[in-house]
């Protein structure tokens, strides 16, 4: 196997839907700019809320990628 270097870079999603949805929302839109994406790790999870019941979540995620 190859050496590889990597990027980290910290992103944070968010979603009414949960926290798998807010951390695929983060990733899916960094998906639309940056390429060989390989990891990612969760580092804050946090929400808003509204009226006595949470509105949305917001999770944020250092996502690492390949450097070519």
């Amino acid at each position: 196997m190859p050496d590889h270097v990597y990027k980290k870079l910290e992103l944070t999603g968010s979603s009414p839907d949960g926290m798998d949805a807010a951390i695929r929302n983060a990733i899916a839109k960094a998906s639309e700019t940056l390429h060989n994406l390989r990891w990612f790790e969760v580092t804050e999870i946090r929400g808003h809320i509204d009226a006595g019941r949470i509105a949305d979540w917001q999770v944020t995620v250092k996502v690492g990628f390949t450097i070519d």
